[in-house]
């Protein structure tokens, strides 16, 4: 199995409308036929502790079969059009994978 994890901080000048448009296209990832489940979230109301970093926007977490599936996922069309499509929103994406 591979957990696929990426962090988005969307730039703070972003519209309501736009925030909408990029939550619909990460939606959109969980239709790519390497993903198995796909989760969605934003920084939960913990309680602040100095190991927690809550300045991200927008998060998800991908399960794959292994890293032939992740391999595909990063070339399918729909992960290409969302990342050409989204890129100019956030300043900053940080990936994390793990078997």
């Amino acid at each position: 199995m591979l957990i696929h994890t990426v962090f988005f901080w969307l730039k703070p000048e972003l519209t309501p409308a736009q925030r909408a448009e990029f939550r619909r296209g990460v939606e959109s990832l969980a239709a790519i036929k390497a993903v198995e489940k796909l989760y969605i979230g934003a920084p939960a109301a913990v309680a602040k502790r100095p190991v927690v970093d809550d300045s991200y926007s927008v998060s998800i977490t991908a399960v794959m079969q292994d890293i032939a599936a992740q391999n595909a996922y990063q070339v399918d069309p729909l992960h290409v059009a969302f990342v050409n499509t989204f890129k100019s929103f956030w300043t900053r994406a940080q990936i994390y994978d793990a078997e």
